[in-house]
């Protein structure tokens, strides 16, 4: 059984760091996004992660065994789950643009409060946390594979 727990531990990380990826990309994209259909311009999103412990793994053993709970039945694994997606509370940019169809009285378009170099930044690092989930994936099919050959 830890061998599916650490699959699914791995495999949270890896969903986890998908849809950061997925939020930075929208993010980007909706760089110069003046006007939103709740009003005003597009604000910059986050995605908060959350730990998954594992913290009655005696419990549910001991359920287990006295035939309290199901074999089959789900238990929180470890890893970790997206708590939330979150609009970023900051300040949004002000750009001079009279011509602007959204600009205001004095000339000025509210732009979006994304900095495309916090943006490149932050895919960086969930890239390189994917390839790390992957790193331990790759390791843990190994393992299997290795402890399946000794049955031979």
């Amino acid at each position: 059984m830890a061998f599916l727990s650490s699959m699914n531990i791995v495999g949270s990380g890896l969903t986890a760091q998908q849809l950061r990826l997925d939020v930075i990309s929208e993010n980007v994209v909706n760089m110069n996004t003046t006007r939103t259909e709740g009003g005003g311009p597009y604000r910059r999103k986050m995605v908060v992660f959350e730990s998954q412990e594992q913290r009655d793994a005696f419990r549910m053993a001991l359920a287990r065994s006295q035939g309290k709970l199901a074999a089959g039945e789900l238990q929180n694994t470890g890893g970790v789950r997206i708590a939330e997606i979150v609009e970023d509370p900051s300040d949004l940019k002000l750009s001079y643009d009279p011509d602007h169809p959204d600009a205001n009285a004095e000339g000025y378009v509210e732009l979006p409060n994304i900095d495309l170099v916090k943006e490149i930044t932050d895919a960086m690092a969930a890239t390189q946390a994917y390839s790390a989930n992957v790193t331990a994936l790759n390791t843990l099919k190994a393992v299997t594979s290795r402890a399946l050959e000794i049955g031979r």
